[in-house]
């Protein structure tokens, strides 16, 4: 448990994080586990008995359920419009964006390196196939996978 860079976070009961993490500004509940190379920013949420699998980003905005997988190298964006300066040539900063929240609900998993954009919404128990882009919300119970992700068929 070096190296490990934790700042202002709410870590619930028997949370687990590996090397190698970066962590400010969010709150992990009990029994989680966060894998290596991992950044959560300020103002995501992490439920209970999630797996937050190794190189995933996620970001400012993000609210992650309870009994979530979120596989290898997910990436989590929260800004539709991503702009290094303002019309001006000044550079960005807080005020001149705002955050676009994410949800996964219950149950969920994502599959390794899939990109989720802001704004949606991934239902209760479904699943993302792994490579997938998320644009747009994912009804509870269903395969998504593709790129753009479209659901594939229901869970029984």
């Amino acid at each position: 448990m070096s190296n490990k860079n934790i700042n202002n976070v709410k870590l619930g009961k028997e949370v687990k994080i590996y090397d190698f993490v970066n962590l400010y500004g969010c709150s992990i509940d009990d029994n989680t586990k966060i894998g290596t190379f991992v950044e959560i920013q300020k103002n995501a949420f992490i439920g209970k008995n999630c797996k937050i699998s190794s190189h995933t980003f996620i970001c400012e905005g993000v609210h992650i359920e309870d009994n979530v997988f979120v596989g290898h190298n997910v990436t989590f964006i929260n800004d539709k419009y991503p702009r290094s300066t303002n019309e001006d040539g000044s550079m960005q900063g807080e005020s001149d964006w705002s955050v676009e929240q994410t949800f996964v609900k219950k149950g969920a998993s994502i599959g390794s390196s899939s990109t989720i954009l802001c704004g949606v919404t991934i239902g209760e128990n479904s699943i993302i196939g792994a490579g997938s882009v998320v644009t747009k919300n994912v009804p509870d119970n269903v395969i998504a996978a593709g790129v753009p992700a479209r659901v594939l068929r229901k869970i029984k």
